[in-house]
């Protein structure tokens, strides 16, 4: 909640006493560096972290805050600390004539960050974040990490709720993401593009206005990766 770094929380838990009381240390106990909290997610594992999400959203589904009746889909971008000039360079050597997606994995630090875009011109390099969100709560049910070049209908098979109404926006108007939402037996409530048959601006309209409240969810997540590969970027 405090978007703290390893080291950055090893000195907020030993000098905010909020912190320590929130943690269960007494004032004079003594907190773990940071090379506790590394050690921590290397034995949690992704699988095991998914598992207690998991578990954790069913005790709030049997106190009724969550209810998948209505979820939000979207994606958003994390940016790779990766210095890529450094890459560039290091491409260059070895007499590649380009850094991309193709090229990326022969010299750069994350091996599992690409290149994506979106729009026409936003680019980036690093991951994308596939989130799921119950319309109810506002509280995040499924999140998945994945490179930045996977397309978010390709995204959309790890993170899609079940038997709900799901309102999406462009990137999840394909064929393949209806598939995806009729094989979980949901229904479609996504922005359509411009030129798609059955296009109607005015029921669009109606979907963006009811996506918007959960945009939000967004704007208190961090865009920059704090680091490196997908499992870890998953843990953050």
């Amino acid at each position: 909640m405090e978007n703290l770094s390893d080291r950055e929380l090893e000195h907020f838990l030993k000098e905010n006493v909020s912190g320590k009381f929130f943690c269960g240390f007494s004032l004079l106990e003594n907190t773990p560096d940071h090379t506790y909290f590394s050690h921590l997610r290397s034995k949690i594992g992704t699988k095991r972290l998914v598992e207690l999400f998991r578990k954790f959203n069913a005790q709030l589904k049997a106190q009724r805050l969550i209810a998948e009746e209505f979820s939000f889909v979207d994606v958003s971008q994390i940016i790779s600390k990766t210095n890529l000039w450094k890459e560039r360079d290091e491409a260059i050597e070895k007499g590649l004539k380009i850094f991309n997606n193709k090229t990326a994995k022969k010299v750069a630090t994350d091996k599992q960050a690409r290149m994506g875009c979106k729009g026409k011109s936003n680019f980036w390099y690093g991951h994308k974040r596939n989130v799921a969100v119950c319309m109810k709560s506002g509280l995040i049910t499924k999140v998945a990490v994945t490179p930045a070049n996977i397309t978010d209908d390709q995204g959309l098979g790890n993170i899609c709720p079940k038997n709900t109404v799901v309102f999406a926006d462009k990137g999840h108007c394909s064929k393949k993401a209806f598939l995806i939402m009729k094989q979980n037996g949901c229904t479609s409530r996504a922005i359509l593009k411009n030129n798609m048959r059955g296009k109607g601006f005015e029921r669009d309209r109606l979907i963006s206005k009811q996506r918007m409240p959960y945009e939000r969810v967004f704007s208190k997540q961090s865009k920059k990766g704090r680091y490196i590969g997908i499992a870890k970027n998953q843990f953050q």
